[in-house]
Parts: structure tokens; sequence; C-alpha cells
């Protein structure tokens, strides 16, 4: 005679259940949550119907670098850029020439990145050495002086910056003290200039 917890006997109202069915039940459990996070993990295999990933862009080497260092990558230039470009709300095309002799794969022509055809390069050129001169000379000798000075500085987003005006019927503005560290510093730099 077998032994009562062997026996599969309801009480109340339990089913009676083989271990054997909870056995198989708890092995395809545990196999799907495996397959799921072999499916999440990111070094799995591409599914036969899935298109490749897209390989990396590649940036050519800069041509024509007048003020930018000479040893900047091409990927450095394009993320610089894309800096500028949305410190003005511009797009590629203010300051670069299109190339009519290089279509692109949309039939469009290309930019010419090293031509200095557009008067807004040269602009660019020339704001960039503001905006080094600035923070060499001036920012840089004022202890906790913040962030240095960029082109999104003055011009936040918009390609003229946007001029400062006192409402018209308006208080003045109150005066506003330097932090008293810069204040030591720009006393101590007008000390060592006399």
């Amino acid at each position: 005679m077998k032994a009562e917890s062997e026996i599969n006997i309801p009480r109340g109202n339990e089913v009676p259940v083989k271990s054997s069915f909870l056995s198989l039940t708890s092995a395809v459990a545990a196999l799907l949550i495996a397959a799921a996070t072999a499916a999440q993990s990111p070094g799995s295999p591409q599914s036969a119907g899935a298109p490749p990933p897209p390989e990396p862009r590649v940036y050519p080497a800069p041509a024509n670098l007048k003020v930018l260092p000479k040893d900047t990558t091409g990927q450095q230039v394009h993320e610089i850029m894309e800096q500028w470009a949305a410190a003005l709300g511009a797009g590629c095309e203010s300051c670069h020439a299109t190339d009519p002799n290089s279509q692109g794969p949309d039939g469009r022509p290309r930019l010419n990145f090293a031509d200095d055809s557009k008067g807004m390069k040269s602009a660019a050129r020339l704001m960039y050495t503001m905006t080094e001169k600035i923070n060499v000379d001036y920012v840089a000798k004022i202890d906790s002086s913040g962030l240095p000075v960029t082109c999104g500085t003055c011009h936040r987003g918009h390609m003229g910056p946007e001029p400062f005006a006192i409402a018209p019927n308006g208080p003045p503005p109150v005066p506003q003290a330097p932090p008293p560290s810069i204040e030591k510093n720009l006393l101590s730099q007008e000390s060592a200039d006399q």
C-alpha cells in the first residue's frame, strides 16, 4: 500500500495534480524565460528577417581648416559643426556651398566643405576667433568664472543675437555686484596693471 503522501487525494476544492505534470510545467516556464532573456540580450544574433544595423558613419579628414587646430579629426569637426548649427539655429548650407558636380544618394548636390565662397563661413571663423580670445584673454583669468563663452552665449539658437532691450516704461535694471571671488580677482588684476 502507498503512503498517504504519495497518493493524490484531493482535499476540499483541490484538483489532483501529478508531480510529473508540475515538473514539465516548470521546465517549460524556465525554457520560455531563458529564450526571452536571450532574445533581449544585445549580443544576440540578428534574426533572419531583420536588416543589419547601419554601419557607423565615417567622416573624412577635414580640408581647409583655418581657425580650428589642424589635427582636428573629421568626427571632431562634425561634432563642433553640430554644436554651432544648434547654437545659431542654422543648417550646414548657411556656411557651406553646394557642389553641383557631386550628387548625393538622394540626387541633391552635396556640400563642398572646403569651399570659402560663402560670407557666412568667414563670419563664423571670425566669431569663433572672437570667442576663443574672450575665453583665453578674459574668462580664464577670472577665478570661478564658470562656463566659457560660446556661440550660444549670445545667439541662443538664432542666427542674429537678440538685442538686449530695457522695457520703455519699466524700471531700470537692478545693478548686480559680481560674486566676492570675482570682485577680488578683478581688483588684484587692476592693481597689477597699474
